[in-house]
């Protein structure tokens, strides 16, 4: 939604560009509307006055896109559900990080997801998704949405183009392809998703079909330090808020982000159903921005020091971390030209001696925290296929190539000699 340019939106100092990391100190509000307050208070209120009843009528009138002449651009403040100062900062905050157009934010990285799919899909439509995904978006595509006649078709993250255009040809005879669906890094075995192909493929599809399907990118991952999908080949931005960006672990919240005019399908949806994010969530969200490049940065340099001790550990067979990808392969060019030298620090590892032995790692671990999730500022370790993908079926899981020994670690800010110590004496257990 497009917003009036005030003071408190500028994003330049005279001639020069400010960076978003300068931008989250300020942008999207102004002290002055709040008694002078450095930071933006809480709006704990469900609802907001109009100056007449003309007004209300026409910020309805704009929210419903009804809009005439001599309303104003955009709608102001009406109820919690629709907007607040809270959600309306962050999602200014958001979309300048991003380099979006607009920006909203939802209840989860799920409700955002699943708000996202649901909007720009109906009855008979297909969804075209990579895989593997996030258990939970797998489990929703693959499992709740065909409830609803939206079905699905899926190709490997890594297929060649020639593999991923059988499945599409397969797919535009179940019904019209609505969203090309992708996570890139995948979650979480760390391959990637070519996402110029994936502009190419939907181009292609929209000539075919006569409706260009949205390239949606989750880019939980690598974040919006690592990896830019909008200006690679995507066109809407997935994000569960919950990991690196609230950073924190004390906050679940989701956002999508892309063009005005892909989001409104979504920003109605949103309304009508109620997928918002409340103010004070909005609030630490907000508070979490300030700090996510110095986390993420620090993070990234502790994985890479942890990862290169596992590499080399006799009872681990395999690393799965972006650094490591073979040089000259199809992943290390599409992470290179994608991601340069960012490499995220969450990765898999696969421990000899299968699920039992991954156990006893993870029962003997005392720095690393045995929990799902990832992004948090403390390190989190899980069997991912047990927990975070246990409703993906066996023989998918197998065709993903998950290992039984393969478990997923999210590097925190701990000093990563430390970690690696606590990795020493539980991999003594196995």
């Amino acid at each position: 939604m497009s917003k009036p340019d005030t003071p408190y939106r500028k994003r330049a100092l005279g001639d020069r560009a400010l960076s978003p990391e300068t931008l989250m100190m300020s942008y999207g509000f102004d002290a002055k509307m709040s008694e002078g307050s450095i930071k933006p208070p809480v709006f704990l209120t469900s609802t907001f006055a109009f100056a007449t009843a003309e007004e209300g009528a026409a910020y309805f009138r704009i929210m419903g896109g009804k809009k005439e002449a001599g309303d104003p651009e955009t709608a102001g403040l009406l109820y919690s559900r629709f907007n607040n100062p809270n959600m309306e900062v962050l999602e200014d905050r958001l979309a300048v990080f991003e380099g979006a157009e607009d920006a909203l934010v939802f209840s989860s990285g799920m409700g955002a997801i699943s708000t996202v799919l649901m909007g720009h899909s109906k009855a008979g439509d297909v969804i075209l998704q990579s895989t593997p995904l996030y258990g939970g978006t797998e489990t929703l595509i693959r499992s709740i949405l065909p409830q609803y006649g939206i079905s699905s078709a899926d190709f490997f993250a890594g297929a060649s183009e020639d593999e991923i255009r059988k499945v599409v040809d397969a797919a535009m005879k179940q019904g019209r392809i609505s969203v090309l669906y992708c996570e890139t890094p995948t979650n979480p075995t760390n391959e990637m998703v070519d996402l110029q192909l994936m502009a190419k493929l939907a181009d292609e599809i929209g000539e075919r079909q006569g409706h260009r399907p949205p390239v949606v990118v989750d880019n939980t991952i690598l974040g919006p330090i690592g990896h830019k999908p909008l200006e690679l080949g995507g066109d809407i931005v997935v994000y569960s808020l919950t990991k690196y960006i609230g950073g924190h672990s004390d906050l679940i919240g989701g956002a999508a982000l892309g063009a005005s005019d892909l989001m409104l399908p979504v920003r109605k949806l949103r309304s009508g159903i109620g997928t918002n994010l409340d103010p004070h969530t909005c609030w630490m969200l907000a508070r979490s921005l300030e700090t996510v490049t110095l986390r993420m940065r620090a993070a990234f340099e502790g994985a890479r020091k942890v990862a290169e001790y596992l590499r080399d550990h006799p009872k681990v067979k395999r690393v799965r971390y972006l650094g490591f990808l073979e040089d000259g392969s199809r992943d290390y060019e599409v992470h290179k030209r994608q991601s340069g030298d960012m490499h995220g620090s969450t990765f898999a590892f696969d421990v000899e001696g299968g699920q039992a032995a991954s156990f006893r790692m993870l029962n003997a671990l005392k720095v690393a925290k045995l929990a799902v999730s990832l992004g948090g500022t403390e390190t989190l370790i899980c069997h991912p296929g047990s927990t975070t993908h246990a409703a993906v079926a066996p023989d998918l899981q197998e065709r993903l190539g998950f290992d039984p020994g393969m478990v997923r670690v999210s590097i925190g800010v701990e000093n990563p000699d430390d970690l690696i110590a606590d990795f020493e004496q539980a991999l003594a257990e196995v």
